[in-house]
């Protein structure tokens, strides 16, 4: 997990030095431990790893002793402050475009995260799920972005969105009436996904701030940013992040090539030429996703076993004793989190 690259813009990062250097906390000091400084801070662009942006955060707990930090954070992050994707959301001609949007547009903003909506009866569901296993910093992560994305719709329909329920599949670790007052409406924890919802009504009602013509342009400034983000890209980092997507079913070599439009053999060359493989690439992911459902606890090792695309458990328990040197079941009995 430590070469995945955490899109991360540095103005996100500057807000949480902001908001921790409010509570004292001597910023060069936390910087330094993650390799960072304050003048790569005030440029343009940082790029993290994964580990990276993890210690900068559990860094920032730890000096802080503040649990509630997402929402503090999420809570700075107004419309503007989200760079082309902001924009065109700004000029949206209805809260679907929004949505359609994010679904389309969140990798230019974190690929921590993606973005998808459901109906379900009089209601518009709206799903942030993990793009890779947040584990210890999942709260963080969800609560600064569902915070940051009812701002945005708050601001684009002049407050009159009626954000019903913010929703978050982990216990609150501080006092649920903070969130309420963040947020203005219930917010129920410990649920089998995280997001908000929003009446159906909502969804196609025209938006005053509507400007059509800025948002074309705005549109076709993402499409190339995210273009231009894929193209950028490793061939591993993309099948990697294809297989993260799909955790319900790994795609096969054949059909991971197609989706990228090549031939099995130029990607099994182009996967060469970088020094890996299909299959290493699949195994680290399965080995990434092993330890974060053996550290959860909550499902068998029989259901991780499938989970991770195994027909057999016994062949998923020679895989992870190669990976970690030991049985899956004494690494779940030494890591249980708490």
């Amino acid at each position: 997990m430590s070469t995945t690259q955490a899109v991360m813009p540095v103005y996100y990062i500057r807000q949480v030095a902001d908001l921790i250097a409010s509570m004292g906390v001597d910023i060069p000091r936390w910087l330094e431990s993650s390799g960072l400084t304050e003048a790569q801070l005030s440029g343009t662009s940082v790029s993290l790893s994964w580990e990276a942006f993890r210690k900068l955060i559990l860094d920032a707990f730890a000096v802080t002793e503040e649990p509630a930090m997402g929402l503090l954070l999420g809570e700075r992050l107004l419309a503007s402050m989200h760079g082309i994707l902001g924009y065109a959301a700004m000029s949206s001609s209805s809260v679907r475009q929004v949505i359609e949007l994010l679904e389309r547009f969140i990798p230019l903003r974190t690929t921590l995260i993606t973005v998808k909506h459901k109906i379900v009866d009089d209601e518009v569901q709206i799903h942030l799920e993990e793009a890779m296993p947040l584990g210890d910093v999942q709260h963080f992560v969800f609560e600064a972005i569902t915070l940051a994305l009812k701002n945005v719709l708050d601001f684009i329909t002049l407050g009159s969105c009626q954000v019903r329920r913010i929703i978050f599949p982990f216990a609150a670790e501080y006092d649920p009436s903070l969130a309420e007052d963040l947020f203005q409406c219930e917010v129920s924890y410990e649920q089998t996904w995280a997001g908000f919802t929003l009446p159906l009504s909502v969804l196609d009602e025209p938006l005053k701030m509507a400007d059509p013509s800025t948002f074309q342009d705005a549109e076709n400034l993402c499409q190339q940013e995210l273009d231009k983000l894929t193209q950028e890209a490793t061939v591993a980092a993309r099948v990697r992040r294809l297989m993260l997507e799909r955790q319900s079913g790994f795609p096969s070599m054949q059909v991971t090539a197609r989706i990228f439009h090549m031939t099995p053999r130029t990607l099994h060359r182009r996967l060469s030429d970088e020094g890996t493989s299909f299959q290493e690439v699949l195994d680290d992911v399965r080995h990434m996703l092993a330890i974060e459902h053996l550290k959860s606890g909550r499902i068998t090792l029989q259901e991780i076993a499938y989970k991770l695309g195994y027909t057999e458990t016994a062949n998923f328990r020679r895989a992870f004793k190669r990976w970690e040197s030991i049985p899956p079941s004494e690494y779940r009995a030494q890591h249980m989190q708490t």
